[in-house]
């Protein structure tokens, strides 16, 4: 069955509304038909990241749905990358480079640059694929962003694509979502809309159609599918931080939830644990008592330290660790565990210097350039193999370095304490590893843990998630006659 479309755009009522899902379930279906697909993304503003094979940086739910149509991840899969860095500022990435910092204003008038990227981008995919899948951001309803839009309806009048607008009927509201965001569409975009698709329905189909009649008479448009709520999902977040999927495990984990906190999904694999009771914490939540603190990645890790201090996680950590508790710092996290933490160029904000929680013998000084790899190595305390990825704007220096965590390419990376309770990577993604999984939890205190295949995981989920979308593809087939 060949695809009647070359460029199909989803795009959502609302943030949230599974459009990352629909767009990889599209991608595992027409990779099974044997179709030459790929996802792309215009703009994506995440700070959840994935370093690409031709070494920038990308969502990381492109890099999910590259995986779902049998692709390797590549910059042209989603060309503007923006990382919030306070509610107003974000670090603007280009082709998979940093281009600048920039406030929202000044983002604003820059989108005519960023689209050439985007449309450059675009160009090259259909140069190469039968079929390009498009992911928006967002809403298109936000009207005051409308001018100069990349992201949603700006790029499917730009490359003249149909259209399916996807709406969350778990959240509730989702007549109203669908009608309301068509009122604030142009009557040119509300034509490119070929038909929606409910997501996330769970109960009885025939009380649902009288809404359903409803709908398409009020907007003349047909409903594609309603996609069932499918559970026990394991794929990997575009920026909301999902809860854990077992619950009573008895090996505690905590992980501050930073006002920037950046790739939690290095931590999925912890989420999927049955031994492992992983707990994000966030501001005005008690701080438990632990078998292991995790202190994450962040993009603006200096603001994000004196979060921590503030909130007292200075003082439990502290405490955890006079009792003998172990601690993991990833990235960001990392150099928090140190001494102190200097910016001389201003890259997070004003030049100056933070005094560090002093768990590590380490001193970092922010960078300029950012480092993007994907590394392969072993675990330096056990032996175990790793792999993983570096995005990280920093160097570290100091005596708790000659006691590395891992050895990558016959070079030591991270960092231990001479009591081995503490411990630094700059490593992303160590956990998805089966191998350095199960070797890192038996160095943290939890013995005989089943590894945990994520890989595995994703791609059962992928499967189970195109299978609930088959509905979609067919209706798309009718609706194109």
């Amino acid at each position: 069955m060949s695809f009647p479309y070359r460029t199909l755009m989803v795009q959502g009522t609302t943030s949230d509304a599974g459009k990352s899902t629909v767009v990889a379930a599209l991608c595992r279906l027409l990779a099974r038909q044997g179709v030459k697909v790929v996802p792309f993304k215009p703009q994506n503003m995440a700070l959840n990241s994935a370093v690409t094979s031709d070494g920038g940086e990308i969502g990381r739910a492109q890099a999910l749905q590259a995986q779902a149509a049998g692709l390797v991840p590549h910059t042209d899969m989603n060309p503007v990358l923006l990382k919030p860095s306070s509610d107003t500022g974000a670090q603007v990435i280009i082709h998979g480079k940093v281009r600048a910092d920039m406030n929202a204003r000044d983002y604003h008038q820059y989108k005519t640059v960023a689209m050439q990227a985007v449309l450059e981008s675009y160009r090259r995919l259909t140069e190469q694929y039968e079929v390009v899948i498009v992911e928006g951001a967002g809403s298109p309803a936000e009207i005051n962003l409308r001018e100069r839009d990349i992201a949603n309806m700006g790029f499917a009048e730009a490359v003249d694509c149909p259209v399916i607008l996807v709406a969350d009927i778990h959240r509730g509201g989702v007549f109203a979502h669908i009608v309301g965001t068509l009122i604030c569409l142009s009557a040119t975009e509300r034509e490119r809309i070929i038909g929606f698709v409910i997501n996330c329905f769970r109960g009885d189909i025939e009380l649902l159609k009288p809404g359903l009649q409803w709908l398409e008479g009020q907007t003349g448009k047909p409903v594609l599918a309603v996609l069932p709520y499918v559970q026990g999902l394991f794929l990997d977040a575009e920026d909301a931080i999902q809860p854990a999927q077992t619950a009573g495990g008895k090996f505690r984990v905590l992980i501050p939830v930073l006002p920037r906190i950046s790739n939690h999904t290095d931590f999925d694999a912890l989420r999927a644990h049955p031994d492992v009771d992983l707990q994000f914490i966030g501001s005005g939540q008690a701080i438990p008592p632990a078998d292991l603190i995790i202190l994450p990645g962040s993009k603006s890790t200096r603001a994000d330290l004196a979060w921590l201090v503030e909130h007292g996680w200075k003082e439990a950590m502290s405490k955890h660790v006079r009792y003998g508790g172990k601690v993991i710092g990833v990235c960001g996290g990392f150099q928090m565990l140190g001494h102190a933490i200097s910016d001389p160029h201003g890259v997070e904000g004003l030049p100056g210097v933070s005094q560090g929680l002093g768990l590590l013998d380490i001193d970092t000084e922010l960078t300029q350039k950012k480092r993007l790899a994907q590394v392969s190595g072993r675990c330096a305390f056990v032996e175990a193999a790793v792999s993983g990825y570096e995005i990280h704007m920093g160097i570290s220096l100091g005596a708790a370095l000659k006691k590395p965590a891992f050895v990558i390419n016959d070079r030591p990376e991270g960092a231990r304490s001479p009591d081995d309770q503490i411990m630094g990577t700059y490593l992303h993604g160590v956990f998805d590893t089966p191998a350095a999984f199960a070797a890192l939890l038996q160095w943290a205190g939890l013995s005989g843990a089943a590894p945990i295949d994520l890989a595995q995981l994703r791609e059962k989920s992928l499967d189970r998630i195109a299978d609930a979308t088959v509905p979609l593809l067919d209706a798309l087939q009718v609706v194109s006659t």
